[in-house]
């Protein structure tokens, strides 16, 4: 944890490399050449800011075609906020408030092949037991307030239940892949909601890394600019709470988007 926040803090210090996550907070998904429009600086050198980025798990990476997209990743600033501000229940700064909820926010066009979301984390756990923790209802209830519920079978259903005496469903989907421990993709939306362009999708991508997990969630086509905001105000949360959960036993407060 130490180590991770001293990456983020030594990554941070540097103008050039906040500017950087500026742009990406304005505009996320950009390659490496939109990056570099504007900067005044050679590809080379912003490769090297975008790797110390990357290694401080600020920065995430996914490939289009040939594209490398680069995306805004708030789970370490989250983490920041959860360890020195809410731990004290003092109001969350402002410009941390407003960087969670603004990254990853999508391009305007509707039909843009971009995802919306990528947040990345790193789990000093193992892959079966990230995928437990993503599949078992019970452990879902512990770190999320829901129970995901689904024999977790391609082209089963699975639902999003509370835990309370209700057991309602506030997110229901079908699952689309599912090969454990490495990949998990399911459809999202709210029970018998009308959506012209299709559910959204998330997926869930597990990798090794040493002893810990890189776990990668990529939310996709969502609706409006109010979705956006409130999975935006969710998904590093709900990242943190995972990764405590898993390493400490420990809960963090659950998002109030779960």
């Amino acid at each position: 944890m130490n180590d991770d926040m001293d990456k983020a803090f030594k990554a941070l210090s540097d103008t050039t490399r906040r500017h950087l996550l500026d742009r990406l907070h304005e505009d996320n998904g950009q390659t490496l050449t939109q990056l570099c429009e504007g900067l005044g600086m050679s590809r080379q050198a912003t490769t090297q800011h975008l790797g110390l980025l990357e290694a401080a798990n600020l920065v995430t990476t996914v490939k289009r075609g040939r594209e490398k997209l680069h995306y805004l990743n708030p789970v370490p600033i989250h983490a920041i906020q959860e360890r020195w501000i809410s731990k004290f229940d003092r109001p969350r700064l402002t410009a941390l408030d407003t960087l969670k909820q603004k990254a990853e926010s999508a391009m305007n066009t509707p039909h843009t092949t971009k995802p919306d979301f990528v947040y990345t984390t790193y789990i000093e756990a193992t892959p079966e037991k990230v995928w437990q923790a993503l599949t078992d209802a019970d452990i879902t209830a512990a770190y999320w307030g829901h129970h995901n519920v689904s024999d977790w079978q391609p082209g089963s259903t699975w639902e999003h239940r509370r835990t309370d005496a209700t057991g309602t469903a506030d997110i229901t989907g079908t699952v689309i892949e599912a090969t454990a421990p490495t990949r998990l993709v399911v459809t999202w939306a709210s029970p018998g909601e009308e959506r012209p362009d299709g559910p959204s999708t998330v997926t869930f991508d597990l990798k090794p890394l040493g002893g810990t997990v890189q776990l990668t969630v990529t939310h996709e086509n969502l609706r409006d600019d109010a979705e956006r905001r409130q999975a935006a105000g969710g998904w590093s949360a709900v990242l943190s709470n995972l990764k405590t959960y898993l390493e400490t036993g420990k809960l963090l407060p659950l998002p109030a988007w779960s």
